[in-house]
């Protein structure tokens, strides 16, 4: 340890002495490190921004989609408790049931068609639903007299955008008019989208809310190691509780057909990669320059009895101090660059909450210049190591 720590003082030293010779060099290896630990991590803010907004449509990993078909409707009552069994049997935590119809809402301007989407309190934890102000469903809402909505944007401006505390209601128009409590808002999915709700499932069925699109979804959400060997095992449950008919179970989550980003990754660490190559190759001719430089020291030291080993780290320790240091203000630039609130609003549309900086990234990029240093400064600590004594004190 006393060696190591030896070491890396003498090379600091060095470097002190020999920086303005080594400072461009660092300052190109800070600048690689800062654009690899930048790449990584605003590929991994895509990356979440594209699961999240994927996750909203299909489910999170891995969301498995259940489903009855046959040329007669089944019982949906029957449907409904064979949902709930697989549920318990399965000891499935999160599961819904889903489905699209379009109701008759009363707004101040008159009446208008609205897309509702029914499902269970559930169905906010599995689509990652995230809401510009109030709440979500809650089990207990379920019981409420006047039916709870979660609206989006569109329905909460159409509706007057009234203060969500007072809990504002709206009519729901038709032969059976019913009053409904707005609870929650989501943010529209993209600009002049139409008015749309959610209502719970018991809920939508006491106030006459019926299903256009023939039979519910019901989904669960799995492990993602479980998800194959579940589709095959509730198919079959299916199809015995509902002999005669189709049963399917499809995986619908943004990875069903694999990881998407897997090439995009690779692409990212090849460009990484030669950003590295490029500041190791500027930092290699630094070292050797430097080395020619200091042959007459290096004899002397020999002479004095300095073993090649010695010589040998010595000369590499320089350069691995160096590419420290320069990898961790490269790695401080980098998480001040993908951290700024501009970048991560444009980098991460799809999110609300923004992750903290990947700690992979940090670790990659410091990584890579030690590295870099250690490759950088093994061939001219070999050049160190070959200089006779009696030549290098001549020089």
């Amino acid at each position: 340890m006393s060696g190591l720590v030896s070491a890396i003082v003498e090379a600091w030293q060095e470097l002190r002495i020999n920086k303005t010779r080594i400072l461009l060099a660092l300052i190109g290896v800070a600048l690689s490190v800062a654009a690899l630990t930048s790449v990584v991590g605003m590929g991994n803010l895509v990356r979440e921004g594209y699961k999240a907004t994927s996750e909203r449509s299909g489910g999170r990993t891995a969301t498995l989609s259940l489903g009855v078909y046959s040329q007669t409707m089944p019982d949906p009552e029957k449907l409904s408790q064979a949902y709930r069994g697989i549920g318990e049997r399965y000891g499935i935590t999160y599961s819904t049931n889903v489905s699209q119809t379009q109701h008759n809402f009363q707004f101040p301007r008159g009446v208008q068609p609205v897309q509702v989407q029914v499902v269970d309190p559930d169905y906010g934890v599995i689509h990652r639903v995230d809401l510009s102000q109030g709440s979500w469903f809650a089990d207990t809402d379920e019981q409420r007299f006047a039916p709870a909505l979660v609206v989006s944007e569109a329905f909460y401006t159409a509706a007057g955008r009234p203060n969500l505390t007072t809990q504002p209601a709206v009519t729901l128009a038709g032969p059976q008019k019913t009053t409904a409590v707005i609870i929650g808002v989501v943010p529209d999915l993209y600009p002049q989208m139409p008015p749309s709700a959610y209502m719970l499932t018991d809920a939508a069925a006491r106030a006459g809310v019926v299903s256009m699109g023939g039979p519910s979804q019901f989904e669960i959400w799995v492990q993602d190691t479980q998800a194959d060997s579940l589709k095959a095992a509730i198919a079959a449950d299916l199809r015995e509780q509902f002999p005669g008919m189709e049963a399917h179970v499809e995986r619908r989550d943004y990875a069903s057909n694999g990881d998407p980003f897997a090439m995009v990754q690779l692409g990212v660490a090849g460009v990484a990669g030669l950003v590295m190559l490029l500041g190791a190759v500027g930092m290699l001719n630094i070292s050797m320059v430097t080395v020619r430089y200091r042959v007459r020291e290096i004899g002397i030291r020999r002479s004095f009895g300095a073993t090649s080993q010695r010589i040998f780290v010595g000369v590499m320790m320089e350069s691995v101090v160096a590419t420290a240091v320069a990898g961790i203000v490269g790695v401080m630039i980098a998480v001040a660059v993908v951290k700024n609130p501009w970048i991560e609003a444009r980098v991460g549309s799809g999110l609300t909450e923004f992750p903290p900086f990947p700690v992979e990234a940090a670790l990659l990029g410091l990584g890579a210049a030690v590295l870099v240093g250690a490759l950088a400064g093994a061939i001219p600590a070999l050049v160190a190591v070959r200089v006779k004594v009696i030549d290098a004190i001549r020089f």
